[in-house]
């Protein structure tokens, strides 16, 4: 069976928690699954326990760079390559797997950034082999994302703690 690009976007929160939803489930059924993540750190609740599961293989985040808002120019120029390298290695784990599952996970946000090229990552997922299946989150995917898409989810916040001034909470928003 051919494999769909989904992607899961939004104001809300739970992209990237339905996307390791999806990591287990695949995992779960035997398939082979590669996780990376853009503009994260490995301080996450889930990075620990999805390198237990047999079939999981996430990425380390070797580099941070803090918030976009927050990088200088050489900042952004040397997290443009550690992200444009980490999207290449990502893709080429995931084009050795049989009926893969390939979690590019806050890649909008990337893109957005211009620490990413879109180009690239379209160029990939048009490229990919038929049976790999790609998820993409993060905020405002651009027309031409949702256009290679099979799958849109969108996530609305309607109420968030956050909102009420209530900082993330461990093991709940990371």
């Amino acid at each position: 069976m051919a494999g769909c690009v989904q992607v899961y976007c939004g104001d809300g929160k739970g992209k990237t928690t339905a996307s390791i939803g999806l990591c287990v489930r695949a995992a779960g059924r035997g398939k082979q699954v590669v996780i990376a993540r853009f503009l994260k750190t490995d301080d996450s609740g889930e990075v620990g326990i999805l390198k237990q599961i047999p079939g999981i293989r996430v990425l380390p985040c070797e580099k941070t760079f803090g918030f976009y808002f927050q990088m200088t120019e050489e900042d952004k120029r040397e997290a443009a390559d550690y992200y444009g390298d980490l999207l290449e290695k990502a893709f080429s784990l995931a084009y050795n797997m049989k009926d893969g599952l390939l979690v590019l996970d806050e890649i909008m946000a990337a893109c957005n950034y211009k620490l990413v090229s879109e180009e690239r990552l379209l160029t990939l997922l048009k490229g990919r082999p038929e049976d790999l299946e790609v998820v993409l989150t993060g905020r405002n995917p651009s027309e031409a994302v949702m256009e290679a898409a099979d799958y849109i989810s969108e996530i609305h916040k309607i109420k968030h703690p956050f909102d009420a001034g209530v900082a993330a909470r461990e093991g709940i928003e990371y």
